[in-house]
């Protein structure tokens, strides 16, 4: 496929500047995605818009992550309130992760930049002037998100936030003067902003130059914004989504948008990603699809090694032998799980991990056949004294150890 064959191929077609999308296959450019530093940690809404970026580097586009130390002071506009403010020192962590994640998920092969570099010493006067000057009020008062804030009801909006495209409408201009940067890539919900960058260049410099977006992902099984668990956002950072519960999300993605995750999420190429999608159909309760899907996203995400262990940490969950797991794999799962000393009674395990409220509702549970060991089920209480899983219905675990 060409690229813009796989881009509309794979979902990453929303707004553009571009007359045809074929006139991104006549050439190849030089192109920027950039992220504020809100957190120290990307999300899965995040890594959308790098696997765009994959796709624009496996056609020859060169590549420029921004990571936004500049913009990250005042935080991209929200539709109904202001953000609050962080510390300069969060925010300098907050790029040195984003950092490590760009290179992690795209490879080495980038050029990684901070606004604030070019920030820094630009004078306000200067600013109103070169930029402030090419912008006119009804243009910004017609941005969505102004709208949104400042209308009936809307809580208002700061002259710092309102000011935000101009922020990073300078940032695409930078990018051109210095490194010849003529396309900006981004999420819909930043379409708006990006335009700010071409009217720049335009009345600057006299000279034409892209913006394209790629789809919010939706969850087409709720109809809202795909990439929120029961946790709240899942994130890139194993310490704020573990590696088992990322790789969980995935795994338990609904049947009618695994296939499109798929495309997005992975580099996997169309001819194994169509078998895939036949082999689903055909039959959906095996799951194969999301399996194949949680693997290669974990992979990208945190490495083949990890991807390997929590894949046979969820085998054992649901079915294996516990005593195929390595020491590393155990350690996942006491990560995960309540653990238990050996030698206590199954009565006591359950009550200790808070399976059962008590010793009565304990033995119920053990003689209503609810309660296995080791994939055995048990019909009497027990000590057990020996490494085992002792597990409760389809998704109550305690390792005994």
């Amino acid at each position: 496929m060409t690229l813009s064959e796989e881009l509309a191929w794979r979902g990453f077609l929303a707004q553009n500047t571009f007359d045809n999308a074929s006139d991104l296959d006549k050439e190849t450019r030089k192109f920027y995605l950039g992220c504020d530093p809100s957190a120290d940690s990307l999300t899965i809404g995040n890594l959308a818009a790098l696997m765009m970026a994959r796709c624009f580097m496996e056609h020859g586009y060169e590549p420029f992550l921004l990571a936004g130390g500049a913009t990250g002071q005042i935080g991209d506009p929200k539709e109904n309130e202001e953000r609050q403010l962080k510390s300069l020192d969060e925010i300098e962590c907050n790029v040195r992760a984003i950092e490590a994640q760009y290179r992690r998920i795209v490879g080495d092969k980038i050029t990684v930049v901070n606004n604030y570099d070019w920030f820094k010493d630009i004078k306000f006067l200067d600013f109103l002037r070169e930029v402030g000057k090419q912008f006119s009020m009804t243009q910004l008062l017609d941005r969505e998100f102004v709208k949104n804030r400042i209308g009936e009801g809307g809580a208002g909006i700061s002259y710092a936030e309102f000011s935000y495209s101009l922020i990073q409408g300078y940032d695409f201009l930078h990018l051109f003067r210095k490194y010849g940067v003529s396309l900006q890539i981004c999420g819909a919900d930043q379409f708006g902003n990006c335009v700010s960058g071409l009217h720049l260049i335009k009345r600057l410099e006299g000279k034409d130059v892209d913006v394209w977006s790629t789809p919010l992902i939706i969850n087409k099984s709720t109809g809202k914004k795909f990439g929120k668990s029961e946790d709240g956002a899942v994130w890139l950072d194993a310490e704020k989504t573990s590696v088992y519960k990322f790789y969980q999300f995935w795994l338990n993605v609904d049947d009618a948008g695994v296939i499109d995750y798929m495309k997005i999420y992975t580099m996997l190429d169309r001819d194994t990603i169509e078998k895939i999608a036949a082999d689903h159909t055909q039959n959906p309760g095996a799951r194969t699809a999301q399996k194949i899907l949680a693997r290669e996203v974990t992979k990208i995400v945190h490495g083949a090694k990890q991807a390997e262990n929590v894949e046979r940490v969820t085998d054992v969950l649901f079915g294996g032998d516990l005593g195929d797991l390595s020491d590393d794999e155990i350690k996942i799962l006491e990560q995960e799980i309540p653990t238990a000393a050996i030698g206590k009674t199954v009565v006591q395990i359950l009550v200790e991990s808070e399976i059962a409220k008590s010793n009565g509702e304990a033995l119920r549970l053990i003689q209503q056949n609810a309660i296995s060991l080791s994939g055995v089920k048990i019909s009497a209480d027990k000590e057990v004294n020996e490494k085992s899983l002792l597990k409760k219905g389809k998704n109550q675990f305690v390792l005994v150890k």
